[in-house]
């Protein structure tokens, strides 16, 4: 299996931790110039085969898996047994010149000795090393492999979180686009049913501007077709369709007069998410009628070179029942500026009982190049 870069930290790493753990068991004899001891290899091998036999098995199969006091318990056994296995097959060596001493003897047996040994003195025993035996190096074996070992499964739980961050920003991110495109084709069918109202109240009045109507409204079709399913597309496109939806509406509309339109500003080079706009903007024009049938809808897009601004004004007129299907388009766009512009957009929407309005600020985004 080659290793991608995204392994070469984890392998810098374990390097990383070896040399020291090495460097630190070697250095009291290098610094002292000891002779470094025969069994030394097999330690380490010892200690390798516990840290990686923790890494790969134990820590993956009992402690992620959520069974913490079994991993315990079999961490403290594995870790005494083999403490007590290496003191076994490794034991520190006596020196081989201590020996049994008795009462000292006098080389002559006429010669008096000069030190006359005490009476019912006991033999001399040899005394044993202070580093061989006892509870010294079952502690320090305990350290030595101890220390290793719960580095080891911190490392595994730290790859394990850093494994399952990402995966929740790829699940995240995946998400976010499902969603998205779910939004995209719950406001496309709202949209056309808004705008085959329209045209069909055109065709009532029997309107010469229906054929016109029909004619924009295919234009608006073709755009949501091709142009929607993507995350971006340029802003004087989105602009122009805004256009086309508004003169749609003025065809269907017995007074326009007090529908406008405003757009100022430079929109090349920058970018939007699709259909954002729209849903404000038929919100207006379907609650902007007053008694007498006049519609006042005043739109004005104001394009800067660091933000969008756009607010959308119309008057309140005659209310229908609301229904589950209202504020549908105006529930999506809140989402999706959720989504698209997190901490990146400012919306204000104020109704004083007599105007409706929408102000909405965007940072502006711009078209790679």
């Amino acid at each position: 299996m080659v290793l991608g870069r995204k392994h070469l930290p984890q392998i810098f790493i374990h390097v990383a931790l070896w040399l020291s753990f090495y460097g630190l068991m070697l250095y009291p004899m290098l610094s002292q110039s000891r002779p470094i001891h025969s069994d030394l290899l097999a330690k380490f091998f010892m200690l390798t085969v516990l840290f990686y036999f923790n890494y790969f098995y134990l820590v993956p199969k009992l402690l992620l898996s959520k069974n913490i006091l079994t991993y315990v318990i079999a961490s403290i056994v594995l870790i005494i047994v083999s403490v007590v296995l290496i003191n076994i097959a490794f034991p520190p060596d006596f020196p081989k010149d201590l020996h049994f001493q008795g009462p000292t003897q006098p080389l002559l047996q006429d010669a008096p000795p000069l030190n006359p040994p005490q009476q019912n003195m006991p033999p001399r025993m040899p005394r044993k090393p202070d580093n061989g035996y006892g509870f010294l190096p079952f502690f320090m074996g305990l350290i030595t492999i101890g220390i290793p070992y719960s580095i080891s499964a911190i490392l595994r739980m730290y790859v394990e979180w850093n494994k399952n961050e990402d995966l929740r920003k790829i699940v995240e991110k995946v998400n976010i686009q499902s969603e998205l495109q779910f939004l995209k084709t719950q406001l496309n069918p709202h949209f056309l049913f808004n705008s085959l109202n329209a045209i069909y109240a055109l065709s009532v009045k029997k309107s010469p501007d229906t054929s016109q109507a029909i004619v924009n409204l295919s234009e608006l079709m073709r755009y949501m077709l091709y142009e929607t399913d993507k995350d971006l597309v340029p802003l004087g496109k989105e602009i122009e369709y805004i256009k086309s939806y508004v003169q749609l509406q003025r065809l269907r509309l017995s007074d326009s007069e007090n529908v406008n339109l405003n757009i100022s500003g430079e929109d090349k080079g920058k970018v939007i998410p699709p259909l954002l706009f729209i849903s404000f903007i038929e919100n207006a024009f379907k609650y902007g009628t007053d008694y007498q049938g006049k519609t006042d809808v005043r739109i004005n897009l104001s394009i800067e070179d660091t933000s969008i601004k756009l607010i959308v004004k119309n008057k309140i007129g005659v209310f229908n029942r609301p229904s589950k299907s209202s504020g549908i388009g105006l529930e999506n766009v809140r989402n999706r500026l959720k989504l698209l512009y997190p901490n990146a957009h400012e919306l204000v929407v104020e109704n004083n009982g007599e105007t409706y309005t929408v102000n909405l600020t965007l940072t502006a985004l711009k078209q790679d190049l």
